[in-house]
């Protein structure tokens, strides 16, 4: 199989709020706007599952064109180790949207305690999943790539908790 480089799939998500009368009765509608940045796609919506089924598919045509190489076994298996999350997103992602519009802030801090509760784990999971007998056969070129990789993505992850700190104290 051909080494695929890291895909990035980002996504820009608008809402627009509309407070109308309809029979004499004040109602309110939130409408959105979905687009894939790398590509440029986009979907409008009036029902955020709609949106999440825009940015599933998205992601699963990425992880199709980047396994095409696999046998469709292998291949498969990937597709749905790459999707697994969605279905907690389908059940959370509602809830939290109305929980942030009900208030933000409080919203806000769960955000960032989860973020947080992230990050303390990912640490633990690398050094789970990283077995240092496969590192014995990697050239000295690879280890330093990996080494740089890992302090890259520490310093990341302490702007992004020096920043969360910050937001949080405003």
């Amino acid at each position: 199989m051909k080494k695929k480089q890291e895909q990035n799939a980002s996504f820009m998500v608008r809402f627009q709020q509309q407070i109308f009368e309809e029979n004499g009765e004040s109602k309110i509608q939130w409408r959105g706007k979905i687009t894939h940045v790398q590509d440029g796609s986009e979907q409008r919506f009036s029902d955020f599952k709609d949106a999440l089924d825009f940015m599933q598919n998205t992601l699963a045509d990425l992880t199709h064109e980047a396994t095409i190489d696999e046998q469709s076994e292998k291949r498969e298996n990937l597709i749905n180790k790459s999707l697994s999350m969605w279905k907690t997103i389908k059940d959370v992602g509602p809830k939290v949207i109305r929980d942030t519009i009900k208030d933000p802030k409080k919203q806000f801090e769960n955000i960032q305690d989860q973020i947080q509760d992230q990050i303390s784990n990912l640490g633990d999971e690398l050094s789970e999943k990283v077995q240092i007998n496969e590192w014995r056969n990697a050239s000295r070129a690879d280890f330093n790539k990996i080494q740089n990789q890992i302090d890259t993505l520490t310093s990341e992850i302490k702007k992004l908790s020096t920043k969360m700190d910050s937001m949080k104290k405003n």
